[in-house]
């Protein structure tokens, strides 16, 4: 298992366009992976939307391999963003508050951080 010490903890969203209006966000690099979460999205106008299809999915939990040679050329991070068409996407669930999105991206941090040691 990649130990907790060598996790890298980002303090901005790791995926979500919108992602600046959502008030909840976590994103943690685990090896080859990022295990990004966004939710509580506000847009403008101050009305809380979802993020998903379903009526209750105001929060997600994206697992991306990161991609070599690529990182963030917005914040300068190298915390290697998505790709457009999302093809670095293995794994994704989503939720209908924080305390079950925190629980979910701690989950597969833990399932990626062993799956990376492996």
């Amino acid at each position: 298992m990649v130990p907790i010490e060598k996790w890298v903890w980002y303090g901005h969203a790791g995926h979500l366009i919108v992602a600046h209006h959502c008030r909840f966000h976590l994103c943690t690099r685990i090896g080859g992976v990022i295990v990004s979460s966004v939710g509580d999205y506000y847009p403008p106008g101050g009305v809380r939307e979802t993020i998903g299809s379903g009526e209750n999915d105001f929060f997600e939990t994206f697992v991306m391999n990161i991609v070599p040679g690529r990182g963030c050329t917005v914040l300068g991070c190298g915390c290697a963003m998505p790709e457009r068409d999302f093809s670095d996407i293995v794994e994704s669930v989503r939720a209908g508050s924080a305390r079950e999105c925190m629980r979910e991206h701690m989950r597969l941090c833990r399932k990626y951080a062993k799956k990376e040691a492996a």
